[in-house]
């Protein structure tokens, strides 16, 4: 009775998704525990593994196993007479000692987010966060700005994540009409930095809260940009952003509500000139709300950690550009499922 169609239906796809959490959570604890940074100093066996990060005989193989088939680690040799050592990807990424560490995204996601959505059926009916302050901590970023150690791993992980992205605008952007650039939200000033190594003629300002400020600086004087770029103090709320011929807000308007989104918009529009340019970098959704997956789950992600805050189309954004003033919009797709859109005065 089977149709030809029928026998080609698998439940692969579900299985694949609905035990997803296994592999991630074999990759985000080997980040945890530091497995790829002992690794990038040279390959090792499966006892100098053991050693190193204390493990248990039972599951030693199997743990470093899975990672060889999920792709993250290479493997000569079987079980005792194998030697590990990381893939290229791993070895550039998840090396703590690299500048292109974007672990601290993945401790992040293991420490805090991976808890968190065991809770999203409880999100989903409430649209309350799930996160620290739902047992009366302190907001998400009230939290981190408030411990330098949490600040500098929250910042390092985010620069690590958004780097590909800030490269690419910083490169493939034509910014020759524009001598200024002030990045709101700039935490560890990444993107007023790859701005600034590709487009020499520009000066950049990044603008954050005060305790932003002295790892903005030191990321800032480790690349001898101290005369291109500026770390300037404020609260993006309270205080008129700079003024500069270009805006941009990276990961930042998905964190707050409709109202909030507004009026961030509307001040970065007071502090351009005419035919100045706002840049908003974000996991924009598809229009059509069926292909970037990703976009998607970071908007139930801010569900989680946010009181109102969610992620949004082009469309979306365009309604609030027009209601703005500003005269017209295009997206410029980035990296992965990330893109940018260019809002000009």
């Amino acid at each position: 009775m089977n149709s030809t169609n029928e026998n080609q239906i698998t439940p692969s796809r579900i299985m694949e998704v609905g035990m997803g959490f296994w592999a991630s959570k074999t990759l985000l604890t080997a980040v945890k525990m530091g497995l790829f940074t002992h690794l990038a100093k040279g390959g090792l066996s499966g006892k100098e593994i053991q050693d190193k990060l204390k493990l248990h005989d039972r599951s030693l193989f199997d743990f470093l196993d899975t990672l060889v088939a999920l792709g993250f680690l290479q493997r000569s040799g079987l079980k005792e007479s194998a030697i590990y050592s990381n893939s290229e990807d791993s070895n550039l990424f998840l090396d703590k000692n690299k500048p292109s560490y974007m672990g601290g995204i993945l401790e992040m996601s293991n420490n805090r987010l991976y808890p968190f959505w065991n809770d999203l059926e409880e999100a989903l009916i409430t649209g309350k966060p799930q996160n620290e302050t739902k047992n009366g901590g302190k907001p998400i970023f009230e939290a981190i700005y408030a411990d330098e150690n949490k600040l500098r791993e929250f910042i390092y992980g985010m620069s690590g994540v958004q780097a590909g992205n800030f490269i690419k605008l910083a490169r493939d952007l034509d910014f020759s009409k524009y001598n200024t650039l002030c990045d709101v939200g700039g935490s560890g000033a990444d993107l007023s930095i790859q701005i600034a190594k590709s487009n020499p003629h520009i000066k950049c300002i990044s603008f954050d809260l005060p305790a932003v400020e002295p790892i903005a600086k030191e990321n800032v004087t480790r690349f001898d940009l101290n005369d291109r770029i500026e770390i300037h103090s404020g609260d993006f709320f309270v205080d008129e952003l700079p003024k500069a011929d270009v805006i941009t807000m990276g990961n930042i308007l998905h964190d707050w509500g409709t109202k909030d989104k507004l009026i961030l918009i509307k001040k970065a529009y007071n502090a351009l000139p005419k035919e100045g340019a706002l840049i908003i970098i974000e996991n924009i959704i598809d229009d059509e709300r069926n292909k970037n997956a990703f976009g998607l789950m970071m908007s139930l992600n801010m569900i989680i950690e946010t009181d109102e805050g969610y992620d949004f189309t082009l469309s979306d954004f365009n309604k609030w550009a027009k209601e703005v003033g500003f005269s017209n919009t295009r997206m410029m797709h980035l990296t992965g499922p990330s893109s940018a859109i260019i809002a000009v005065k």
